[in-house]
């Protein structure tokens, strides 16, 4: 019998969706000759057609052991095994068909998709990063190595995204999923341009209509938001597995009332929601806020320890380097340039103060995004809100084996010109750059780069932030921080309080060595008496007219989106709300207070009470 009499015949019959007739004639021609490669395949067909997916397994293995070098066949197997269930079965195959063909960008796919489906973000983004390397023009693949890359909390995830527009169009599904990637590395307006468009073509798509209701809220247009919840509760229907939409209508809800200090309310619709799934975090960090709130710090402090183990968790597998016993408080805060170290460096050409940008820095929570408003609505200024430029160029130096700060040293003048062009051009990538108007960077931990920031702008005017040390802690310890290194310093105060004054001594210390051009702004100054502060900042600045910096609020509010927590404060007047605001948890403190008495020292902040004399 020829093959194609054999083949033709199964061929046809699946063509006509005769699936059964199919899978007859694969297992009369295999009982005559069981080395039919080609047969096994329809048979495995055959058998998927017919919703046999367990069935389908045998026909899938065997045909690894007729041909066990063909990586399709593994591949196929893979995924014969993913949709029975057997998802590490599947990895364990789909491996096999990554070391036959390595550089396959569509087997390194699936790899990196199973690694995330099994909670290995790592392994995952290390395949995913190798697939869009080997395609770098498959819109999916560099989709699903972003989302690996998130899930492992690298800030390098967004970068892979930037030219999403060359990629359109793409399918429905595909759009949502960049949506939701785009509004995880901070790109909220981007992800606004797809959900408006999906949102139209699906309007009863829950999915994209409550991402969209989401997006809304964070950029700052919350009647649009509450009309798209509105909209979506009134129109979907009542079936039993939308319980799901109910939840997320319940969690956006409390989000927009703790916009309205609504906390009672809020924490309302989060008790009746629950969490999402079991390690929901940033449902805990929601509760948080809410009872926090309302008054109820215990409560507060219950979701709290909640949130952050789960958030521990969840960080472990892509970051477990940052939970050991020995390893720094933040990333860096151990390595020093010495006195010497620094009489060494080359003198070098570099910009001027009016040519150089204004950093604004301080340790997360202490008002750097406060500051940043103001200062970016006066006419001669720019902001380019919170972005990871000094952290970034530092990655590019270690990939080459210069290692910052120890090497800075080894830098000569086409070095740091090419470092201040890089800079530059990151910066002009986030915002419409207007030459006639100075560059503001805030990025709280660029107190942690001012090795390098110095080495690149010497002659840059610097803001620190400051606020009472306990005030900053609790603020943090309160926040759903993204990046891994900060939830991480975050798990527990006494933790964060090690971490805050690890990073006060290194700024202080490198303060003393590069004797930079700094300004402190005190918060409780700034908020008690703002345009005495505003004149203060704007004389350091060599700017006139600082009353135009106390209209920030508007200035905020036509941006939009601000890339904080504190994204709904600082649309509102300035208040002194916060000051203070860690008094309300001073038994929680007993262990904080030695830690950071240094500062409290150092700063000139009153000894707090004890917590005996506070009343509850």
């Amino acid at each position: 019998m020829s093959y194609d009499s054999v083949v033709d015949p199964i061929v046809a019959a699946l063509k006509m969706g005769h699936l059964e007739e199919a899978e007859s004639f694969c297992r009369a021609a295999l009982a005559q000759d069981p080395g039919l490669p080609d047969v096994w395949l329809l048979l495995a067909m055959a058998l998927q057609r017919q919703g046999q997916a367990r069935e389908a397994l045998a026909p899938f293995a065997r045909l690894t052991e007729l041909r066990p070098q063909d990586s399709a066949h593994w591949s196929n197997y893979a995924t014969a095994l993913h949709r029975a269930g057997d998802i590490e079965a599947a990895r364990t195959a789909i491996k096999k068909a990554v070391e036959l063909a390595p550089d396959e960008p569509e087997r390194l796919d699936q790899l990196g998709l199973l690694c995330l489906e099994l909670g290995a973000p790592r392994s995952a983004r290390t395949a995913l990063l190798r697939a869009s390397e080997q395609a770098p023009d498959d819109a999916s693949i560099r989709i699903h190595a972003a989302r690996a890359s998130v899930a492992c909390n690298d800030i390098s995830g967004g970068d892979l995204l930037l030219s999403w527009r060359d990629w359109l169009p793409l399918s429905d599904e595909l759009q949502l999923e960049l949506a939701d990637l785009l509004t995880q590395v901070s790109e909220q307006w981007d992800a606004l341009e797809l959900l408006e468009g999906l949102a139209k073509r699906k309007p009863t798509d829950w999915a994209v209509q409550l991402l969209l209701a989401k997006v809304y809220e964070r950029v700052n247009q919350p009647e649009q938001a509450e009309a798209t919840l509105n909209w979506i509760d009134a129109m979907r229907t009542r079936a039993a597995d939308d319980e799901w939409i109910r939840r997320e209508l319940d969690i956006q809800r409390s989000q927009l009332a703790m916009r309205r200090h609504e906390y009672a309310v809020a924490r309302t619709l989060l008790v009746a929601a629950g969490p999402r799934y079991p390690g929901d975090f940033g449902y805990y960090f929601s509760l948080a806020k809410s009872c926090d709130g309302a008054g109820d710090e215990a409560v507060a402090m219950d979701a709290l320890e909640t949130a952050h183990r789960l958030q521990i968790e969840d960080l472990r597998p892509s970051n477990p380097q940052l939970l050991e016993p020995d390893a720094p408080l933040l990333p860096g805060i151990d390595a020093r340039v010495s006195e010497q170290d620094y009489r060494s460096w080359p003198a070098l050409h570099a910009p001027d103060a009016s040519q150089s940008p204004v950093f604004i820095v301080g340790f997360p929570r202490s008002g750097t995004t406060l500051l940043e408003q103001m200062l970016d609505a006066h006419p001669r200024l720019q902001s380019m809100d919170e972005r990871p430029f000094l952290n970034i160029l530092a990655g590019q130096l270690h990939a080459i084996g210069i290692e910052v700060p120890e090497d800075l040293a080894k830098l000569n003048q086409r070095d740091c010109d090419e470092l201040r062009k890089g800079y530059v051009l990151m910066g002009c990538r986030k915002v419409a750059r207007r030459w006639d108007v100075r560059l503001v960077d805030k990025n709280p931990l660029n107190m942690l780069w001012l090795p390098m920031l110095h080495r690149m702008f010497p002659h840059a005017k610097i803001v620190l932030a400051l606020r009472h040390p306990c005030d900053v802690i609790w603020s943090c310890y309160l926040q759903n921080f993204r990046a891994a290194p900060l939830a991480a310093a975050c798990r527990s105060l006494v933790n964060l309080a090690n971490a805050y004054v690890a990073a006060m001594r290194y700024w202080l210390y490198h303060v003393e060595v590069f004797q930079p051009d700094v300004l402190v702004s005190r918060y409780e100054d700034l908020v008690v008496d703002t345009p005495a502060q505003m004149q203060k900042i704007a004389e350091f600045l060599g700017l006139t007219d600082a009353d135009t910096m106390l209209s920030f609020t508007t200035r905020a509010r036509e941006k939009g989106f601000i890339k904080t927590p504190s994204y709904t404060q600082v649309i509102e007047p300035v208040n002194a709300r916060s000051v203070g605001h860690w008094l309300q948890y001073r038994p929680y403190f007993d262990e904080v207070l030695p830690i950071v008495q240094p500062m409290l020292k150092h700063w000139s902040y009153d000894a707090p009470p004890a917590a005996s004399s506070m009343v509850m």
